[in-house]
């Protein structure tokens, strides 16, 4: 049921509220909360739309507060209230008031807010664009308990975080920090799986997008180690990497909805990590509607901390090649230092091949066998050693690169 009032008073809107409930058959108000947005007429539909989604999980009275622009002067000196109210199936499952101020009203709104809150029921303010840089100080932002924000509209959003760092107030938060819970829950479950020291973390994310940074200064707020901000084409977030003592873990979203969680040890998992619209995070926000203590740490870390001239850590080569080095303290009768000393030496292009210690030599001096001649040379001669296992002509006994006193020989 949709009701519109021309050049109206918020007295008229009010009882117009109540005779469209009765009108309908429902007297009592069973709202929890009342919404405030603030907006301009470009974006109204879409952040109402949102709104009305949210109402479903928090039902609430919506104010929607669209300053109009006065065409003339003479417009700017003359005051006008229009009202639209929607009550039932128009407004989901709560009331919906469209407010559209003219001339010098339009520096008054809380004026005009302020009669239509619901009693005893907490105020929620909410800018989709344009959000003073003060919220707290804003005579709207001044009746909510909580104030939402959303930088990723703005014109320099990074720049922007830093003005909010300045002016936060306790209930301050903003929905670009809120599209970033999943991938704080999922980072946070993926350390819990390993014990481990972070050493580095890198952020990769599209260029103007506070989220990455948020992140980022969240990840370096709690770990208290150097992060890096890295530039992708996104979309939105698309990979974090944390070094680690044990090896990487990986978070990849490279298409915007499925995430790769890489850790060393495991195999990889496919994590469902899309991304969400506007209503899934006003009903997020509207949740809690005390001070979120972990932004504020994260905002107040600052954004000028991030990108640390320090050197970061990069992948090594494949760990299959890393034995072939020669651990000659595991050197045991199968040749397995042997074969190490000639991965060393000649580049790892032969094999070794089981050969048998030298007996009646000192305990502390161990002899091994090994191919004189190329793996192909005996690969192509099976018999070279007798059923007794002796060895065959070809072969001769060397040292194995331990001296007496079990120093390495040069």
């Amino acid at each position: 049921m949709k009701t519109d009032l021309t050049d109206t008073t918020a007295s008229k809107i009010n009882k117009a509220l109540v005779k469209a409930r009765r009108a309908i058959g429902t007297p009592a108000v069973g709202m929890v909360l009342t919404l405030v947005i603030v907006t301009d007429e470009e974006n109204a539909y879409d952040a109402l739309k949102a709104a009305n989604d949210a109402s479903r999980e928090h039902p609430s009275r919506t104010l929607v507060v669209v300053k109009r622009v006065s065409r003339s002067p003479r417009d700017r000196t003359q005051s006008r209230l229009d009202a639209e109210v929607r009550v039932g199936a128009d407004a989901g499952t709560g009331e919906t008031v469209v407010l559209r101020l003219y001339g010098e009203i339009v520096d008054h709104a809380q004026s005009v807010v302020l009669p239509l809150l619901l009693p005893d029921a907490p105020v929620v303010v909410w800018w989709p664009v344009d959000a003073p840089l003060d919220p707290a100080g804003d005579p709207l932002g001044a009746l909510a308990q909580r104030r939402v924000t959303d930088t990723y509209s703005s014109e320099q959003p990074v720049r922007e975080l830093t003005a909010r760092a300045d002016t936060y107030t306790p209930g301050d938060t903003d929905l670009s920090w809120t599209r970033i819970t999943p991938w704080r829950s999922m980072l946070a479950a993926a350390l819990d799986q390993v014990t481990c020291e972070v050493a580095a973390v890198e952020v990769e994310g599209e260029e103007f997008n506070p989220s990455c940074e948020l992140l980022a200064m969240w990840l370096a707020d709690r770990l208290d180690v150097p992060v890096k901000r890295s530039l992708s084409s996104g979309p939105g977030l698309t990979a974090v990497r944390m070094h680690t003592d044990s090896g990487p873990i990986v978070l990849d979203r490279a298409d915007g909805s499925l995430a790769t969680l890489s850790i060393q040890g495991q195999p990889d998992r496919a994590v469902a990590l899309k991304r969400r619209d506007t209503a899934e995070l006003i009903a997020e926000e509207l949740r809690r509607l005390d001070p979120d203590d972990t932004y504020a740490s994260a905002l107040r870390f600052g954004v000028e901390r991030l990108n640390p001239s320090v050197p970061f850590p990069q992948p090594g080569p494949d760990a299959k090649g890393a034995g072939a080095k020669g651990d000659a303290k595991g050197a045991d009768a199968k040749g397995a230092g042997a074969g190490a000393s000639g991965a060393e030496a000649s580049g790892a292009e032969g094999e070794p091949v089981k050969g048998e210690p030298v007996s009646g030599g000192p305990a502390a001096v161990s002899t091994e066998l090994v191919v004189e001649a190329p793996v192909e040379g005996a690969a192509q001669a099976p018999g070279a050693q007798g059923p007794q296992g002796s060895p065959s002509a070809s072969l001769k006994p060397v040292p194995s690169g331990l001296s007496g006193n079990g120093k390495a020989a040069k």
